[in-house]
């Protein structure tokens, strides 16, 4: 039975089976020859992972000391506070700053830790709540002590670093000012009725 899809025109002596067998067959061995340099200029084509560069060394300014420190660009003033320095006052509550529990002072304003590159901290000065502690602790801290402002204490670093710096702009506010001004920072406890006694003996000046 011949072919129904030869060609009928009047001449014709090629079928369009064998026209399409003929076309395949030289696409097929133009693949074969051209093979290599399709997958190599392929291969080229392909995005390249780039990686981070290794840590450099750096040094940070802490709480009146100079700290030599390795670091990558994607590491946060956090990581380097609490896993080389080992100053773990600050709390990593947050991927944000919602919760005010990683707060320091950067060039005498706070900030929270986690949302700060350590690179960007080069050249300036970095106070964290450990500079309120020592022989002679800050009068913030005490206050929470005498008010048992702290459950798990999570928040407790950052609430105490927050007082302090709204305590420096208002040394005499009131309790409304204070809960206003204490706004940014959650206590997942809900110490802050202490929290606020605290911050009202400070305000008071008792020893």
């Amino acid at each position: 039975m011949k072919d129904p899809s030869a060609l009928s025109r009047p001449g014709a002596g090629v079928s369009r089976r064998a026209f399409l067998k003929g076309s395949g067959a030289v696409a097929a061995a133009s693949a074969v020859v051209a093979g290599p340099g399709l997958i190599e200029a392929a291969e080229q084509k392909k995005p390249k992972v780039v990686s981070g560069k290794s840590p450099a060394k750096t040094r940070l300014d802490v709480n009146g000391k100079t700290y030599e420190v390795e670091v990558e660009t994607r590491s946060t003033l956090l990581d380097v506070l609490r896993y080389q320095l080992d100053l773990t006052g600050a709390k990593p509550v947050s991927i944000d700053e919602t919760s005010g529990a990683c707060t320091v002072w950067l060039d005498g304003k706070p900030i929270s830790a986690n949302t700060k590159l350590a690179l960007a901290c080069v050249g300036k000065k970095i106070k964290t709540v450990e500079s309120l502690g020592g022989a002679k602790p800050d009068a913030v801290p005490v206050a929470f002590v005498h008010h048992d402002a702290m459950q798990c204490g999570f928040c407790t670093p950052g609430f105490v670093v927050a007082v302090r710096d709204f305590l420096n702009k208002h040394p005499k506010a009131t309790e409304a000012e204070i809960r206003k001004g204490l706004n940014s920072n959650i206590c997942r406890c809900g110490t802050y009725a202490n929290v606020v006694e605290a911050a009202l003996e400070v305000v008071k000046g008792a020893k």
